[in-house]
């Protein structure tokens, strides 16, 4: 590459679009951040409540305390003022009940066996009524004091007291509902606020939780009296809600007529003292497992990026799997703790999303994990494919019997004879443009404006002649679509000037004098001239010939005439004219006007061409037909172009007879007036997304918006054959027995073609939206289809393929299906959505949802397409929004997994690859974004497909990193005689 190419590399496109917008990165390390931040602040929460529901619990256990035992009420006194709680403190009016206390202390329970006892021989003592009790008024509110000690109770050992210092919140409540309403009430108050927090944490409440809950509170019954197995009373030491005077009563004498059971209060249906025994319990259990998480969790220091990997991967278990792990009691049955412990899962957040993985049980340090290249790297085989489509000027034939053309960002040059090709790879850009240097060797291409702000994309590119190609001039299609004029040798720019609003087609040099430019586009020819280091021009004077909307190409004759093909279908003859002093006054200067009109095709002539004879060829547009003119445009002979491949784009010469033609439908024809054309490249003509290889043969079949089915052969290098459907082609997967091929279509049909004779040999139908993956089992019996109406339909399938019968439908997604691949046993489907959700399917157990995902996680798949799941988490790069990876295929070797992104590369990592940063080959080719690869059926060749850059690039698998890497230079096969050229 000379500088030449630099600077044209300058000129047109001096970015790469390898890196992401870095407003998206900052989004999303905020949005990780946001994440921790959220749970943080539930902990923190859940653990000031707790502490503030102890504070509350404080006053009423030492009010029945005082009642109970005044010796273990001093006691308690002590540690709570060694513990920093004054002991003068003051009770609100809300946790100090009235009347209440009275009914408790009048009845004194006798000694019992069940604990209620002052230490070993030593009754506890209940004191009697007081009739000095305190005022309620908050301004006059005094303390209980201390009633006077009875003889033999002056002094109480500690441990005496251990029986009533463990008591619990509902040994302390009393039983009058109507004086704790108040206090019920702030325990729901702080419920409600810890259920609204807690939604704030990674994931949402389940629906049955919530549902528990709401029948809890509606059922007194279930409130007071809890499952024996629920997870209130395994979470902690069971917890009896029955109010303690009626536990008094019943460990009480005979002689002790029973309590009746509290009322409720009024207005409410249900038993306060259960409500706060079930909010106790839940409460403690919540912060003490969210507590012993924040523990047991390692110490992680924050570098300057937070929002690096660790944080686009958590590992935080979710609130579902918290609340499975709640340590049960000992003994209990149907334990489940440890199945969903912290390091059993780990977490991805796109667009702030979390999407749980599972890690599989053959893991068991998922930090130890290293992620490396891939040993196998990729090397560029061959191009399918042209772009004719919109391009003009961009087929030539060189001295080396090389063909030389370009699709998205590769300069093709095939050998026609030989069938081999070169590739030149350095455009980061669709190219646009083509020019032979005047030596056959070099050549110039031009590209697209691709990421750089400042780029503009390069339209047309010309070498000069008379000075033995020492010139370059370059036309840009920015507004005012700037004319520049390049020293090849020194690679500096001569000269600049603004050419025209309008869209210029063509550019070209005088053959015999290189100070004269001229150039065509929309509705105008411009004859330029160098003189001083500057560009003037004169402009085309039309006269009485009708103005065509567009000049679309021209030539130099052997005469040295200017001809030109325009929109009508006219060759117009252009030369220089004395001024027209009459006209124009005196001073005009002369002028180039049309000399002579000749009627060429119908519709516009597309290209020109003059051949070393003299000779001229024109193409034609709607007419699609080739003509020979003689030296002075008689026509001499013509033929016409097949329908099916478009209209004649351009033409160039191979010999004396035979030619090489372009076309507007991406195809390149080679052939002779008498002979006919045939095909030499051929490609789609729209964008491409279906892509599936054949299990056991080197052929791939492609289908896109363009309704074309498209069989290739990679040993050959060919296309075997093109079936046109009714409608466009999203998707296909191709029968296990290799006989047949099914083809999703944009309508919710899908077809079953033959190979051999391409009929179609079944037709279905499921719903009415798009198709956009269909996947057969592996042993062939069952073939799935998932649609963009969020269902997956099953199909079994007999007779080699050619008959199916629904099996059933997958029902559960919310969003419309992206990817979908089989277990190796065929019993089981992992499905991806366009709402990042991962699902699994048992299809033989009915297509039935398995909603426990983690039963999952060390199942085998016979294919691994689906683009979110564990084993693929590294291929996503960071500030991914979900769109980015179109769609991933792991070799059969399960070795490798290639990506195909948005961002037109194609990428290799190593399978499996489960942690963010994963490194990866990079390879680029494509102008557009990738829509799909695949592997060949013995992993020696992958195939990728463009969107809307038409074009299909296979790449050679090079093992043990035998090949060039591609995403730092080109291989050796294509630099040989383009060192210098481009």
């Amino acid at each position: 590459m000379d500088g030449l190419a630099n600077s044209l590399d300058d000129v047109s496109a001096d970015g790469s679009p390898e890196f992401p917008d870095r407003v998206s990165l900052m989004e999303v390390r905020l949005q990780s951040q946001e994440d921790e931040i959220t749970l943080l602040k539930s902990s923190l929460a859940d653990a000031l409540r707790s502490l503030r529901m102890h504070e509350q619990q404080i006053p009423l256990l030492k009010q029945h305390l005082i009642a109970v035992n005044p010796a273990a009420a001093r006691a308690l006194n002590h540690v709570c003022c060694s513990d920093g709680f004054s002991r003068n403190r003051k009770l609100s009016s809300n946790s100090v009940p009235d009347s209440s206390r009275n009914s408790v202390t009048s009845q004194a329970p006798h000694p019992s066996e069940d604990g209620h006892t002052g230490g070993e021989g030593f009754p506890l003592q209940t004191p009697k009524h007081r009739p000095d009790t305190p005022t309620q008024d908050r301004a006059t509110q005094t303390e209980w004091t201390l009633p006077s000690r009875p003889a033999g109770t002056e002094k109480v050992a500690l441990a005496h007291t251990r029986a009533v210092l463990s008591l619990s919140l509902e040994d302390a409540l009393l039983p009058d509902g109507l004086v704790l309403e108040e206090a019920l009430e702030k325990l729901q108050e702080l419920q409600e606020e810890e259920l609204s927090l807690t939604s704030l944490v990674e994931e949402p409440i389940q629906p049955s939780c919530i549902k528990t809950l709401r029948q809890a509170m509606s059922s007194p019954e279930s409130l007071c009296q809890p499952k024996r197995d629920s997870p209130e009373i395994q979470s902690e030491a069971r917890v009896d809600p029955t109010p303690p005077a009626s536990r008094e009563g019943a460990a009480g004498s005979a002689s002790q007529p029973p309590q009746p059971p509290p009322r409720s209060p009024p207005g409410r249906g249900k038993d306060p003292v259960g409500v706060s025994a079930v909010i106790r319990v839940r409460r403690t259990s919540c912060c003490d497992k969210l507590l012993k998480e924040a523990q047991d969790r390692p110490k992680q220091k924050l570098g300057r990026k937070t929002a690096s990997s660790t944080n686009l991967l958590t590992r935080s278990p979710s609130l579902e799997n918290r609340a499975k792990d709640i340590t049960p009691s000992s003994g209990s049955s149907g334990s489940r703790r440890g199945t969903y412990g912290q390091g059993h899962s780990i977490k991805m957040f796109i667009r702030g999303r979390p999407i749980t993985m599972y890690i599989p049980s053959n893991i068991q340090n998922y930090e130890e994990l290293k992620m490396e290249l891939p040993t196998d790297k990729l090397e560029l085989d061959w191009v399918y494919g042209y772009r004719g489509r919109d391009c003009r000027a961009n087929l030539y034939l060189l001295p080396s019997g090389e063909a030389v053309f370009f699709i998205a960002c590769v300069v093709v040059l095939y050998h026609i004879n030989k069938r081999t090709q070169r590739h030149y790879l350095k455009h980061t850009d669709c190219v646009r443009c083509l020019a032979i240097h005047p030596d056959k060797v070099r050549v110039a291409s031009g590209q697209s404006a691709g990421v750089d702000k400042d780029g503009k994309r390069v339209s047309s590119v010309a070498f000069s002649y008379a000075d033995s190609g020492a010139f370059l001039c370059v036309v840009d299609d920015s507004n005012e679509h700037m004319l520049s004029l390049w020293d090849c040798a020194k690679g500096t720019k001569q000269a600049e000037i603004k050419s025209t609003n309008e869209a210029v087609f063509a550019v070209e040099f005088n053959p015999s004098d290189s100070t004269n430019i001229i150039t065509c586009g929309k509705s105008h020819v411009y004859f330029w001239t160098l003189s001083g280091g500057a560009l003037t021009k004169k402009q085309g004077i039309f006269g009485k010939y009708k103005k065509p909307k567009f000049i679309q190409c021209f030539v130099f004759s052997g005469t040295g005439d200017v001809l030109t093909g325009d929109s009508e279908g006219n060759i117009l003859t252009w030369g220089k004219s004395a001024a027209d002093v009459k006209t124009l006054g005196k001073g005009a200067k002369e002028t180039y006007q049309i000399m002579r009109q000749t009627r060429a095709h119908e519709g516009s002539v597309f290209t020109l061409c003059v051949l070393q004879g003299g000779a001229i060829l024109s193409g034609g547009g709607k007419d699609r037909r080739v003509i020979r003119w003689s030296v002075d445009l008689a026509p001499e002979r013509e033929c016409e172009i097949p329908e099916n491949f478009g209209a004649v784009r351009t033409i160039t010469e191979v010999d004396g007879e035979e030619l090489l033609v372009g076309t507007t439908r991406n195809a390149i024809l080679r052939g002779t007036f008498s002979d006919g054309f045939v095909a030499i490249v051929q490609g789609h003509v729209d964008e491409m997304w279906g892509l599936a290889t054949h299990p056991s043969q080197s052929i791939f079949l492609t289908c896109g918006h363009d309704r074309q089915v498209c069989l290739w052969n990679t040993e050959d290098h060919r296309l075997d054959w093109i079936a046109t459907l009714e409608e466009s082609g999203l998707c296909a997967d191709f029968c296990p027995n290799g006989s047949v091929v099914s083809v999703g279509l944009n309508t919710g049909r899908w077809v079953v073609l033959d190979l051999q004779t391409r009929e179609v040999v079944s037709d279905y139908t499921d719903g009415n939206e798009q198709l956009s993956v269909m996947r057969y089992s592996p042993d062939g019996s069952f073939l799935a289809v998932g649609s963009h109406d969020n269902f997956i339909y099953i199909y079994s399938v007999t007779e080699s393929g050619r008959r199916y019968m629904r099996f059933g439908k997958c029902t559960g997604h919310s969003s419309f299906i992206t990817h979908l691949d089989w277990s190796k046993d065929g019993k089981y489907i992992m499905s991806n959505s366009g709402d990042y959700e991962i699902l699994y399917w048992d299809v033989a157990g009915g297509c039935k949802l398995l909603r426990n995902r983690f039963e999952s996680k060390d199942r085998e798949w016979a294919s691994y397409t689906c683009v979110l799941g564990f084993h693929v988490m590294g291929v996503w790069l960071e500030g991914s929004d979900g769109t980015d990876i179109n769609a991933l295929c792991r070799s059969h070797s399960e070795t490798m997994v290639a990506v195909a992104d948005d961002f037109c590369k194609v990428h290799l990592f190593q399978y499996p690859c489960p942690k963010p940063k994963a490194p990866s080959h990079k390879y680029e080719g494509h102008g557009s974004h990738v829509t799909n690869v695949c592997f060949t059926h013995n992993d020696s060749h992958l195939i990728s497909m463009g969107g809307k850059d038409t074009c299909v690039l296979q790449w050679k698998v090079i093992g043990g990193g035998g090949a060039l890497d591609r995403c730092t230079s080109v291989s050796s096969t294509s630099i040989g005689s383009l060192e210098a050229a481009t």
